[in-house]
């Protein structure tokens, strides 16, 4: 399988650097126009398959990208970013003032420690892992297209690649970027990471 692992596009959240996790914020503009370059690049690609996170800024690049490719989109709650529970909306700055040994302990260990009523980087890539592990089953030799958070990308690369999960946060996961991974039996080739060349002349 050749799953394409697309970023959504950015929010008011991502500009103003806020945890954003599970909360239902919409794209910008910015984050619009990104969707539609997306849509462009992948307007010529044979894709057997559209899948999205279900939260609304994943939905509205996958619809975007949806009318290029011609095909439904699949939404699946697995593919959520991380929950950050009651740090959501909130930027590093304000949880450091709120709660600063909290944070201390969830920097050094967020594959064992979560946010205050959130939850731990394992538990996301337990949850991603499941849905991967289904995509492959159900899409084996075909291309998936699927439109996901930073924090999940980050996740399955540690996965699939047998890293540590406490260094997920080495790889960088841009607004609207593209990453692809090519599956054969039971490894994983790294094929792209991190790709924004589509959004060059935006910036």
């Amino acid at each position: 399988m050749r799953l394409i692992l697309v970023r959504h596009g950015q929010t008011d959240y991502n500009l103003n650097r806020r945890f954003q996790g599970q909360r239902e914020v919409p794209l910008n503009p910015t984050g619009m126009d990104q969707a539609e370059r997306l849509a462009s690049r992948f307007a010529s690609l044979k894709v057997d398959a559209l899948c999205s996170s279900d939260l609304r800024r994943c939905i509205q690049t996958a619809e975007v990208i949806a009318k290029r490719v011609n095909l439904p989109v699949l939404p699946d709650a697995r593919w959520r970013e991380l929950s950050f529970g009651d740090w959501e909306g909130m930027t590093h700055a304000e949880i450091q003032a709120a709660a600063p040994q909290w944070l201390i302990r969830w920097e050094a260990d967020p594959a064992g420690v979560s946010p205050p009523n959130g939850e731990t980087v394992t538990q996301l890539a337990g949850r991603a892992a499941s849905a991967l592990d289904e995509l492959r089953r159900q899409h084996a030799g075909q291309t998936v297209l699927l439109i996901t958070h930073g924090g999940v990308i980050r996740a399955v690369l540690c996965h699939v690649l047998g890293i540590d999960l406490n260094r997920h946060w080495q790889f960088e996961v841009g607004s609207a970027s593209v990453s692809e991974i090519s599956f054969y039996g039971d490894g994983a080739v790294i094929q792209l990471f991190n790709d924004a060349s589509h959004l060059q002349e935006q910036e």
